[in-house]
């Protein structure tokens, strides 16, 4: 029976991952399909290029909160099934990037799956596994994305920040260490996610973006 409502939850936690908050939002007060916007993505800095800075914070906020909300009500009803933790986590950032929600056939009459990158559902993951972590991990994204300049490097570098954390409280206080993998198996996916991205920042041709980028313009 548990094991039934085990699957139950993870099936809730896939429909909530992928709610595409970015093409809701964009398509409500825009009347634009973010899909058809710059990198195609349904999350925050796409939404942002969109639709402006406020439309891809709330983008962000939103897509955090989904995951942390399924992570924190799983913990409550399985307080002990740490690995059930980490892998509903995983699930919600899984189905924002294949979102069953932005299933359709392109042009060729090829089906495709639509989403985002991962990584503020990574954030809301880690953030519904120990919830003080957004103190940090905010800070610490809004530092790579407007001091050093790529929203890429910030939504692959999170996950890691995420592991660590839960690392340092697994060692100071015994909390389970099984928390520390969800940002290891979420970098993973987010890795395949930005491949073309990766590329880039391999190459220097990433986008800058935030003070960076200012500069640049100004020069």
């Amino acid at each position: 029976m548990q094991n039934m409502l085990k699957i139950g939850f993870l099936i809730l936690a896939y429909c909530v991952g992928s709610i595409p908050w970015g093409y809701i939002l964009v398509k409500i007060f825009k009347g634009k399909d973010i899909r058809e916007i710059e990198s195609g993505r349904t999350g925050g800095t796409n939404a942002m290029r969109a639709a402006g800075f406020p439309m891809g914070l709330t983008t962000a906020m939103l897509d955090i909160l989904k995951s942390a909300s399924v992570v924190w009500i799983v913990k409550y009803i399985f307080p002990d099934s740490y690995w059930f933790h980490v892998l509903t986590a995983l699930v919600t950032v899984i189905s924002h990037n294949y979102s069953i929600y932005m299933i359709r056939r392109d042009q060729n009459g090829k089906i495709t799956v639509g989403g985002g990158a991962g990584g503020t559902p990574a954030v809301g993951g880690i953030v519904g596994l120990w919830w003080p972590s957004i103190f940090i991990l905010i800070p610490a994204g809004y530092f790579v994305v407007m001091i050093i300049g790529y929203a890429s490097l910030a939504t692959l570098s999170l996950p890691l920040i995420g592991s660590l954390i839960l690392l340092v409280r697994f060692i100071r206080i015994g909390t389970p260490w099984q928390y520390i993998f969800f940002g290891l198996l979420a970098e993973v996916v987010i890795v395949w996610a930005l491949r073309p991205n990766i590329k880039r920042l391999i190459n220097g041709t990433e986008r800058i973006v935030g003070i960076r980028a200012k500069t640049k313009n100004q020069e």
